[in-house]
């Protein structure tokens, strides 16, 4: 099983890099595989509303020239996605939102492709607007027909310097938290997973 996290982060390493760590951590120590994408280092934009990918229905989007084919093949081979933003303005990344808008709509053309995959969103806040963020990043999840998983509060650090956020207790706790729901999560959609193959090739034997 793999996990892949996008810090939708101006900052490569910064407060949002630091939870989603956290989170991946947790997952590890499960024997889960992860990866980390830092989107500030291949910088993408938003849709261009083309529709080529309903023609196209090849499971990639139809601009070619940046990373985000790159980022949707990660999605489609990984079982989980955890999706990291700062609050910026109380939404979030405008790379992060243009991540969302291209992957999401060359999902949703060809059948909701990461239907039943695990998400998570994990948010980095100075002061305000995170549960907005949040929110926000959980519509990609609900619309794709995605599979969400909680913690023991909301997916939430605050911190306004670089590493600021490593001494918000409670987000680092929160963050160990949804490491090990989601490995538990994941543990369970692959069991059944199987099972439902299982069950299927004995029907056909």
């Amino acid at each position: 099983m793999k996990v892949v996290a996008f810090n939708g982060s101006a900052r490569k390493d910064g407060n949002t890099a630091a939870l989603i760590k956290h989170v991946l951590a947790e997952l590890e120590s499960e024997g889960i595989e992860t990866e980390l994408v830092q989107l500030s280092e291949r910088p993408i934009r938003g849709c261009t509303a083309c529709y080529k990918c309903y023609a196209n229905k090849n499971k990639r989007c139809a601009v070619e020239d940046d990373v985000v084919n790159e980022c949707i093949e990660k999605m489609l081979e990984a079982d989980g996605i955890v999706l990291g933003s700062p609050s910026y303005f109380a939404d979030v990344s405008a790379i992060l939102k243009a991540l969302i808008e291209r992957a999401g709509m060359t999902a949703r053309a060809n059948d909701n492709m990461f239907g039943r995959k695990v998400g998570a969103a994990v948010v980095a806040a100075r002061r305000s607007g995170s549960v907005h963020t949040f929110d926000s990043i959980n519509h990609f999840f609900t619309i794709g027909e995605m599979i969400v998983v909680g913690s023991s509060y909301w997916n939430i650090g605050f911190g306004g310097n670089k590493g600021d956020v490593e001494n918000d207790a409670e987000a680092v706790k929160t963050m160990k938290t949804l490491g090990r729901n989601m490995a538990w999560l994941l543990k369970k959609v692959n069991k059944g997973a199987a099972a439902g193959k299982a069950k299927s090739g004995a029907r056909g034997a």
